[in-house]
């Protein structure tokens, strides 16, 4: 039968990397940690040195009718991705953060199929990210919602 020691320093716990869920580590220096999380860093794709830049002139998001009409308001914080020619890839766009009103979900999510951007670039190479979209809906007669800043003339 095989006996295991732990090697002078060495300590046994439990990592919790982001998105890697627990692992264990037995018997591993402090040093060993490091080099593993150095490595577990740089096999993540870097950020790209130029964010990607809309070009479409007017928002193609459109306010739903029946909240304009209410004077409805609400945020909508959409995930997309942007492929390296700054086209938005409709089928990976999802919702982020819902509004509370599924009709301004919707709206944006619509809207964000004809979003045009000048691509993210590394290096001076175009490349394909996702990022995190605001949509601000707001009624321009009705009073700000907590957290707007208001300038007053």
């Amino acid at each position: 039968m095989t006996r295991w020691r732990r090697a002078p320093g060495a300590r046994v716990g439990r990592v919790v990397l982001v998105g890697l869920g627990p692992l264990l580590l037995g018997c591993v220096s402090k040093d060993d940690a490091r080099k593993l999380v150095r490595a577990l860093e740089q096999s993540q794709p870097a950020r790209p040195d130029v964010a990607p830049v809309m070009i479409n002139r007017d928002v193609p998001v459109r306010y739903p009718p029946s909240l304009y009409a209410r004077k409805a308001q609400g945020n909508v914080t959409l995930r997309i991705f942007i492929d390296s020619t700054g086209a938005v890839r409709p089928e990976s766009t999802q919702v982020a953060e819902p509004s509370g009103q599924p009709a301004f979900d919707s709206a944006a999510v619509a809207g964000a199929r004809q979003l045009r951007f000048v691509p993210a670039q590394r290096a001076g190479v175009p490349v394909a990210v996702s990022i995190l979209l605001p949509v601000y809906f707001r009624h321009p007669q009705a009073p700000p919602m907590p957290g707007d800043s208001v300038v007053k003339h």
